[in-house]
């Protein structure tokens, strides 16, 4: 029996990272709350009436498609993904189609789509669609590649013989995880294009800005953990003491 569920709204994490912003940004442009308790008022119970569940779709989750495409009141069929443990395919691999018209033929990824198991090969599995047609006008004919199923409907090429191969993970002597041709025995790399995102092609190349934060900044621990209240510490830190006597208080 298949191990199937619905559709979970985390946001995978190469989608998060490939997007370069703070997962609350991610959160609040995608959180759609109908709800939730007023402010100041203690005889409520908290509560909170929000979407939990949404239809991932080859937009991002971020953007303004994302969330016409999950407007409330929109009834869709469920979709169902069946869990991966380990994502294999990452952007810039070379795959080989297994389905449909271009069975047989090798692209490279250019999009993944991991909470829905999809992958986008440029220039194949193509569909055509037409918009801008009216009775004057004969439209605008758009070919754009539809998505493929990573675990049916793809199959990773062996970079060593560029055929089409089953993997698996293994570790190095060195302990780094690595994808290893279960055919030849060869590790079938990562490629550099998985680093890709909205603000820099690859981590090495991209140049700090005045705006930056920069990274010995990030790595640095300013805060020192004192048992002092907030008050005492900034009382601390202006040079302010307390001459006054607390008032008595009484415990029955």
């Amino acid at each position: 029996m298949r191990l199937t569920r619905t559709l979970l709204s985390k946001v995978h994490d190469l989608t998060a990272k490939y997007a370069n912003f703070p997962d609350s940004y991610v959160k609040r442009s995608m959180e759609q709350v109908y709800w939730k308790t007023p402010r100041g008022k203690p005889n409520y119970l908290p509560r909170t009436v929000e979407r939990k569940r949404f239809r991932f779709t080859t937009n991002r989750p971020w953007t303004g498609q994302f969330r016409q495409q999950n407007l409330p009141g929109v009834v869709r069929k469920k979709v169902f993904v069946e869990p991966i443990e380990d994502w294999s395919f990452f952007k810039g691999d070379r795959v080989e189609v297994l389905v449909g018209k271009d069975k047989g033929k090798q692209g490279i990824v250019t999009q993944i789509i991991p909470e829905r198991n999809w992958v986008i090969v440029e220039g194949l599995n193509c569909h055509y669609r037409i918009v801008g047609k009216d009775k004057d006008f004969p439209g605008i004919t758009i070919k754009s590649e539809a998505p493929l199923l990573c675990d049916k409907d793809v199959c990773l090429v062996d970079p060593s013989d560029l055929q089409a191969t089953k993997f698996a993970w293994r570790y190095t002597e060195e302990g780094d995880k690595v994808r290893v041709s279960t055919r030849t025995g060869r590790i079938i790399p990562i490629p550099k294009a998985n680093e890709e995102t909205v603000d820099y092609k690859t981590k090495g190349t991209y140049i700090e800005r005045e705006k930056d934060t920069k990274a010995d900044v990030v790595t640095e621990v300013t805060f020192e953990p004192k048992l002092k209240t907030f008050e005492m510490d900034i009382m601390d830190e202006m040079g302010i003491k307390e001459e006054g006597e607390p008032r008595r208080t009484y415990w029955y």
